[in-house]
């Protein structure tokens, strides 16, 4: 039997070290992901690789009954187990009844409208990052008996410990188990989690069925995305087989082969599909579908009853005959839906044990590479659209290893919430099954609603588990989770979620005179529309990646000495909240270097702040509602004369509800003096200023207008999807994290003398535009722009009057005299300016007084 990780070890030099059973549970796949070109494929998880489904469920069972065996009858009865979406649900779920009497609940990337958050974190190497927890019983994590945490495989581990740490602040306890098929983690990660029991002071065991190592040559990711490419087929319907004309012989797996295997959808045309048989379930009342939003002993009990009447009416649907001349009995496939994979697992497991030759496997969101060869985990690939009306917007979904498995008959088991139209659609999962699969069976569980329950707040130290619960406040309950890319946003989801609501489809932009002359005669606020996105020419594009190129490393030390500045002064777990837009890619880097160089998974947030109107309220009720306000680092991209400082500090003094909150801003350049912490205090050309929203995950700045958001909502924004073919955002995020570790060394020498010094702000950046706004005859300090950042804005966004220069500026304002250029406005250089350049917005504007002709201006 040829092991299926051959193909990828042999190309990429990659190696599976460890327990002898090790190669009988995991292959080897490749994916599209930026972050881990390969993938570990199970055997016996029953996600990618259809299974027997007792192999599947008794290895989760089994994994169970030794957690019962280290915990002992006492503590088994108080564990509470925590199974990973969307891999780890029944594995999970199968460890709780092996524990026994253990509720179970499963992290969940669906957000379910009316059910509280109870805590969410991030996972960093998945295809899928955010996760929520949503437990219809408020107190279920609340207990002290043990917590078990189930995943797939235990790799780096910070998935893992990243859930102990968020937890442990809510629901501080003395144990913790982690159960995982295979422990695959690195002597420095092992090391890591020790030391982090220790820190936490709490045991934390580890169980799985075998452990070992991957070793990867350098260079593994580059060379594993050159051969995803190399050998990925375009999804078309060209790229299938076409089904055939009768039903087919079965397809062996193992059958030698080496070329890629279908990508796409197959093509339902050659052959009309028989019609899809759809199968009543008499699922039993206020059973859940799965673990969601909590499974208990009770649950369980119920279903257990009601699995033989389910059986009897799967198996009479699926009375199907093998094909003629098969020695062999017919083979059904059950296959879950993405999360939905307890309920199928049971389902499948009563079939095979009533004497059908079943297999089960379920589909995913995950985008896997398939190769038909025998030394490969993954032959063939379906392609289909999502039909669950996911939360982060439409996508393509996949089962693998379905096509060309010898199945007579399928089952695909949905819950309701995904029995929709484009399940049915010509497209469709049903319409992929049943181009490779003579017979298409449906069963739809119905999915599972919580009823209303009061939330839980955080609970001190020695305040009993009974006096826990409180009414949570109306409106932080209604509020929706935050937007994540690829819905909302150019960016990783895990690398920022955006406390905004989407106004994509609204029309908000005006010419930038009429806005100017609007926001000046006091009939409209800057907030209330948008400028008309700037397209760079191809010159100024060329400075943008001249400047980056020749500033990534200035920046990327900016970066890291103002994250090592909130690391030393905010003990804990800091959580950032990027002040929308310009502090959002200076969040993204912030919450890269902390996982790059202390291994971090920090929260980062985007909130929109508008100059007079304050902080967005409902956003920091949410930050509220899901961490402590005392945790919450504000980060914003660099100070001009400190207006949005004041503007934080105000709105945070002048409400009680916000107390908690600190108003210190950390930024990455403070020119004017206004902070206490800053990655440097240099007036310098920070290429995200050069652009608008191609720099910023196609995110437009924020909006606030009365029409469009109500008392209930977050501030507004858009996301420009048409302007992807000029985005690059992750261009420059990539560029500064690549010079990391060229300046480490640096940055903590810097630090450390930056954290005795004397950090009090001067406001002499204040003071400058004060002194200007009076000798240029502008008198209003709003109309002063300092810093090569605001004149960059001053320049894209309104109606420049004049720029003035630091005398013998160089690099740092070529972007400046370009645009300068390009609008007609002339640049004065001038002596005894604390910025490198200040841009001054044309005062008393009508349209007409345009460019830099001075009308209605008091010149000096």
């Amino acid at each position: 039997m040829v092991w299926t990780g051959t193909w990828v070890a042999e190309r990429l030099g990659v190696e599976l070290i460890g327990d002898e059973e090790l190669p009988a549970l995991l292959g080897l796949a490749l994916r599209r992901n930026p972050k881990r070109a390969h993938l570990l494929v199970s055997s016996v998880l029953g996600k990618h690789v259809p299974q027997h489904p007792s192999v599947v469920y008794g290895s989760g069972l089994g994994l169970g009954l030794r957690v019962r065996e280290l915990l002992g009858a006492e503590e088994a009865g108080r564990a509470v187990v925590l199974g990973y979406a969307e891999t780890a649900t029944a594995l999970g779920h199968a460890v709780a009844d092996g524990l026994g009497s253990a509720p179970y609940l499963h992290s969940t990337r669906r957000p379910v409208p009316g059910v509280a958050t109870a805590g969410g974190f991030e996972e960093s190497h998945s295809h899928a990052t955010s996760h929520l927890l949503l437990p219809e019983d408020p107190e279920l994590l609340a207990g002290k008996g043990p917590l078990v945490l189930v995943d797939d495989e235990f790799s780096t581990g910070n998935t893992v410990l990243n859930t102990i740490r968020g937890l442990h602040e809510r629901y501080p306890r003395d144990r913790y188990v982690v159960v995982a098929l295979v422990d695959m983690r690195a002597p420095a990660d092992r090391d890591r989690l020790t030391a982090f029991a220790a820190e936490l002071g709490a045991r934390v065991d580890l169980l799985s069925l075998a452990a070992g190592t991957v070793t990867l040559p350098d260079g593994v990711l580059a060379r594993g995305q050159e051969l995803v490419a190399r050998h990925e087929t375009p999804p078309t319907p060209s790229t299938a087989p076409p089904a055939p004309s009768e039903p087919a012989a079965p397809t062996p797996l193992d059958e030698p082969a080496a070329t890629p295997a279908p990508a796409g959808p197959a093509s339902p045309a050659a052959l009309p599909a028989p019609p899809v048989v759809r199968i009543p379930l008499d699922w039993p009342v206020e059973v859940p579908d799965g673990g969601r939003h909590g499974f208990t002993p009770g649950h369980r009990a119920r279903l257990e009853a009601a699995l033989p009447a389910m059986t009897e009416a799967l198996a009479e649907a699926l009375a199907v005959a093998a094909p003629d001349g098969a020695e062999r009995g017919p083979r059904v496939l059950v296959l879950g839906f993405e999360e939905l994979m307890y309920a199928p697992l049971r389902l499948a497991g009563a079939l095979e044990d009533a004497g059908l030759d079943v297999r089960y496997s379920t589909t995913t969101r995950s985008p896997v590479l398939a190769v038909d060869d025998p030394g490969y985990a993954i032959r063939t690939r379906l392609v289909f659209p999502a039909h669950d009306d996911p939360a982060d917007g439409p996508g393509d979904r996949y089962a693998y290893n379905v096509a060309g498995g010898g199945f007579d008959a399928v089952v695909a088991v949905v819950d309701s919430t995904a029995d929709t139209p484009e399940l049915h659609a010509p497209d469709g999962l049903l319409a992929q099954l049943a181009a490779h699969i003579p017979r298409v069976a449906l069963a739809v569980v119905p999915s599972y609603t919580p009823r209303p329950q009061r939330r839980p707040r955080p609970q001190a130290a020695m305040e009993p588990v009974a006096a826990t619960l409180t009414e949570a406040p109306e409106r932080s309950s209604m509020l929706p989770e935050p937007l994540r890319g690829p819905a909302f946003s150019s960016y990783a989801p895990e690398e920022v979620g955006w406390l905004l609501q989407d106004l994509s489809d609204v029309e908000l932009e005006a010419p930038t005179e009429e806005r100017e002359e609007a926001i000046q005669r006091g009939g409209a606020h800057y907030a209330e529309s948008l400028p008309v996105e700037y397209q760079p020419s191809a010159r100024y594009q060329e400075l943008f990646h001249s400047a980056l190129e020749s500033s990534a490393a200035r920046i990327a030390h900016a970066v890291g000495t103002v994250t090592e500045t909130v690391l030393a002064e905010r003990p804990g777990r800091p959580v950032l909240v990027s002040l929308a837009r310009a502090g959002t890619p200076v969040g993204v880097l912030m919450r890269r270097w902390a996982r790059h160089r202390h291994g971090l998974d920090l929260p980062h947030y985007a909130v929109s702040i508008v100059r007079g109107r304050g902080i967005d309220a409902n956003a920091l009720r949410w930050l509220a509602a899901h961490h402590d306000p005392a945790d919450v680092v504000f980060v914003d991209g660099w100070t001009g004369k400190g207006a949005i400082t004041r503007e934080l500090a105000a709105a945070l003094r002048e409400s009680e509800e916000f107390a908690g909150f600190d108003p210190e801003i950390a930024v990455l350049a403070d020119p004017g003096s206004c902070v206490r912490t800053y990655g440097t205090r240099e007036d310098f050309l920070i290429p995200s200023a050069c652009l608008n929203s191609t720099v910023s995950g196609l995110i437009s700045r924020t909006v606030l207008r009365s029409d469009l958001v109500g008392a209930d909502d977050f501030h507004g924004a858009k996301f420009y999807r048409d302007l992807t073919g000029a985005d690059v955002s992750n261009t420059f995020l990539d560029a500064v994290e690549a010079r990391f570790d060229e300046v480490a060394d640096t940055v903590d020498t810097d630090v450390k003398d930056l954290l005795a010094a004397d950090r009090t702000p001067t406001w002499e950046g204040w003071a400058a535009v004060e002194r200007i706004s009076e000798e240029y005859g502008i008198h209003d300090v709003n109309l002063v722009k300092p810093g090569v950042g605001e004149t960059t804005r001053v320049l894209l966004r309104r109606v420049p009057w004049k720029i003035l220069a630091k005398r013998g500026a160089g690099a740092d304002l070529a972007h400046v005299r370009l645009l300068a250029e390009q609008r007609g406005v002339p640049v004065e250089e001038v002596d005894g300016l604390p910025y490198t350049c200040v841009g001054l917005i044309h005062p008393q504007y009508t349209r007409g007084a345009t460019g830099a002709d001075g009308k209605a201006v008091v010149t000096r």
